[in-house]
């Protein structure tokens, strides 16, 4: 297996992080998914620290909110949390769009501003030789397959994440998608979700359109080596219980 298994701290906000990284450690992950704000986290190196001990370094560094009109403020706190990034030399610095338009569909106008602002970013990061990835995600500024294909083919910095739960909910099988794609992707999320029962992001294998086997099997045919992180669902299993059930699920496929 090229490519690296990490877990999403998508549901922390203020986590007791050596507890956490210690128990992701003990289920088997190799790294992990940083979403938490500058002031709770502190200095890189007390957070480099606190993964050293664990042993749990950081994969990924994720954006703080994005608006389409460039808000100064916004893209110089995102700046900052590139600096973040660099300094604890993450993977690369992921990003999603705006909320969704209410007229239900982006502009050309505003997939146009959503790939300047990656662009930006992503310029902003080459000084530090990271990537900035954008991550497909229903419910924001690009929510069709025909908005993805656009915003692709606006961008000319900034890389791609897969969200492979997004492509699903999108129709676009994700062992089509990551192929698709291949030459910019350099990141994926795998996340589960089930349309007929929970109506909710549920623990990988537990949902109803996805295939797993199917989809991590397309990676290793594009020969892709960077990491595959897995966000958790929104189940009753406490933080511990999902981290050690989605690891064993993926050891059954063989991962």
């Amino acid at each position: 297996m090229a490519f690296k298994l990490g877990y999403s701290s998508l549901r922390w906000q203020t986590p007791n992080l050596p507890e956490v990284l210690g128990q992701m450690k003990a289920a088997g992950w190799e790294g992990w998914e940083l979403r938490q704000s500058l002031d709770f986290l502190g200095s890189p190196e007390r957070v480099r620290k606190i993964c050293d001990d664990a042993g749990m370094p950081v994969a990924i560094v994720t954006a703080r909110g994005i608006s389409l009109d460039k808000n100064p403020n916004i893209l110089e706190d995102n700046k900052r949390r590139i600096d973040f990034a660099a300094a604890l030399e993450a993977d690369c610095f992921m990003f999603m769009g705006a909320g969704k338009p209410q007229r239900g569909y982006a502009t050309d106008e505003e997939i146009a501003a959503l790939a300047e602002i990656g662009d930006e970013m992503a310029d902003y990061a080459s000084q530090y030789n990271l990537d900035v990835c954008y991550h497909i995600h229903t419910q924001t500024t690009i929510d069709s397959t025909e908005e993805w294909a656009k915003l692709m083919s606006k961008m000319k910095k900034c890389k791609l994440c897969i969200d492979v739960s997004h492509s699903a909910l999108w129709g676009f099988d994700p062992r089509e998608s990551v192929k698709h794609y291949k030459d910019t992707l350099v990141y994926i999320h795998l996340q589960d979700f089930d349309t007929e029962v929970a109506k909710d992001w549920v623990e990988l294998g537990e949902g109803n359109i996805l295939n797993f086997p199917g989809t991590l099997k397309a990676l290793e045919e594009i020969g892709y080596n960077r990491w595959v992180v897995v966000c958790p669902g929104n189940t009753k299993r406490t933080d511990e219980e999902k981290m050690r059930v989605n690891r064993e699920y993926l050891r059954s496929l063989g991962y």
